[in-house]
């Protein structure tokens, strides 16, 4: 009725707000820790010897694990408690980050990396299902969710530099040591700081729905990435085959128990499922052009890995800036008109690197990157905010796993999609010139850093000669890639702009005041 008001959810104030700086901390670690390890990978390999499998162990186990167990560590967070959950997960990365820092050989550094994936899926799903219970408040829920994708963002700033400060100066396992005074530092505030909440109706963990989740996602997330790497081989198309069926059954199975791990309910949410795959979309394009960027600024233009990564500070830069003012922006605007906005944005930005080129210069990657990150941002803060606030509180952990594992997939997929793009029209397009060895010819045809290998063995012309055509193949490939990721993201845009245009009036309510009334709202 009109004139009726609402009951206005309650506002956090300095503790929520200072809890929330603690929450940002276990997240600014995570992301430091992906991108440190590629840096220590050379003393690594030096000091302890692995063997190439070992090697491919080192970097993935710490991702599979985290992949694997989100959802198990989410529900047992709603189950047992997500602040007990996130100081246990917490104390247990800064024993896995000792261990990993002293790991005398190849194999408990492996062990030591597994670790630290099992406990660092504890720490995402209850930061997020914390903020979910610490800011009730839709327009404070949104402003913390954007710092805390700050945090992220900031950690994968910081990464390479603090990394290569400290290789400079110390051992390998010095870039691990980072993990134990943030998680002291946690262990000492997250008691003061940080609520506890969970589900009080919640009964025993399902162990089987534990081994369905767990190897149904390991599988399928090893599967793609090895396609990503290899192609499309058996192993890896029967790796991705199983782990559907498994996650068949593991769904199958949420449907007949009683109190399910997954609550499949969450799904007949538009806002909820809608926001789930707007999200894995917009991921699905972000690391597989990532990955052919990194190669166009090396291998293409001839950038040193230092200059390629100070060039991308500018996406870095607008990303965080994108994060800051989300929640401005949807307080004036409607939040899909903002998201969808925002992704359209992102696919102009998206279909700007088709202009590249080997003399194109840096002007239209740098600001296609721009564009695109800057643009997709809006959606990552609204869109993860919309799946936690749709699930009940006493869900939220459950809700914040899925998130992030759907997220995982997203990555590991467009790896191994944009990467097969590209892939399939360089080796199409790749014309040898004559006099080049069939020998090499076939490891120029593999990669283009094959190819730049190749070349340089060669005598001068031929060489010169072999890697020009390399190059524009290369281009080619990743010309296709970003014409059908523009498309995946207008996708996502219309998707939005369509499906997510109605806000509930208790959320629109709390943006406008706590003066407004329902009238008000719909009148706006």
């Amino acid at each position: 009725m009109a004139g009726m008001t609402t009951q206005i959810p309650p506002r956090a104030g300095r503790r929520e707000w200072a809890g929330l700086a603690v929450l940002i901390l276990p997240t600014l670690l995570i992301s430091i820790d992906l991108s440190v390890l590629h840096l220590a990978q050379p003393q690594l390999s030096a000091d302890l010897r692995p063997s190439s499998s070992q090697l491919l162990w080192i970097n993935d186990v710490y991702g599979f694990l985290i992949a694997g167990f989100l959802i198990t560590m989410g529900n047992l967070g709603d189950r047992i408690g997500r602040r007990r959950l996130l100081l246990t997960g917490g104390t247990a990365f800064g024993i896995a980050s000792v261990l990993a820092a002293y790991a005398p050989n190849a194999e408990l550094l492996i062990l030591a990396r597994g670790l630290l994936g099992v406990a660092g899926a504890t720490l995402m799903p209850s930061t997020l299902s914390l903020i979910r219970a610490m800011f009730p408040d839709p327009a404070q829920r949104t402003r913390a969710v954007s710092l805390w994708m700050i945090g992220f963002s900031g950690g994968m700033v910081l990464g390479p530099v603090v990394g290569g400060l400290l290789l400079e100066r110390f051992w390998w396992g010095s870039v691990f040591l980072l993990g134990v005074p943030v998680m002291a530092v946690l262990g000492v505030l997250g008691p003061l700081l940080l609520p506890e909440s969970r589900d009080p109706r919640s009964g025993r963990v399902d162990l089987l729905s534990v081994l369905l989740s767990l190897t149904g996602v390991i599988a399928m997330i090893y599967g793609i990435k090895e396609i990503a790497a290899y192609g499309a081989h058996a192993g890896p198309v029967a790796a991705v085959a199983a782990g559907a069926a498994i996650l068949a059954l593991f769904v199958r199975r949420q449907r007949r128990i009683a109190d399910p791990m997954l609550d499949l309910g969450l799904f007949a949410q538009r806002r909820f499922s809608v926001s789930l795959g707007v999200l894995v979309l917009v991921i699905l394009v972000g690391p597989g052009l990532g990955m052919l960027t990194a190669q166009y600024l090396q291998l293409v233009l001839g950038l040193s890995p230092l200059e390629a990564g100070l060039w991308g500070l500018p996406q870095s830069a607008a990303v965080i800036t994108a994060f800051l003012v989300t929640p401005t922006l949807a307080r004036r605007f409607p939040p899909a008109t903002v998201a969808a906005v925002g992704l359209g944005v992102s696919a102009v930005g998206v279909a700007l690197l088709t202009r590249t080129g080997a003399d194109s210069g840096l002007a239209p990657l740098v600001a296609g990157q721009v564009l695109f990150f800057a643009g997709a941002s809006p959606m990552m803060v609204l869109g993860t905010d919309m799946i936690i606030s749709a699930a009940p509180p006493e869900r939220a952990g459950a809700a914040s796993a899925l998130s992030e594992t759907a997220q995982e997939f997203g990555g590991a997929l467009g790896l191994a999609v944009f990467g097969s793009v590209a892939t399939v029209v360089y080796r199409a397009e790749l014309d040898a010139p004559a006099g080049v060895p069939a020998e090499a010819v076939r490891a120029a045809r593999d990669t283009l850093g094959g190819a730049a290998e190749v070349a340089g063995r060669l005598p001068g012309e031929l060489g010169d000669a072999l890697l020009t055509g390399a190059r524009e193949a290369f281009v080619g490939g990743m010309h296709l890639a970003a014409a059908t990721a523009a498309a995946v993201t207008l996708t996502a845009a219309v998707l939005t702009a369509v499906l997510l245009r109605r806000t509930p009036v208790a959320e629109r309510l709390a943006e406008k005041g706590a003066d407004a009334t329902e009238s008000d709202v719909v009148a706006s």
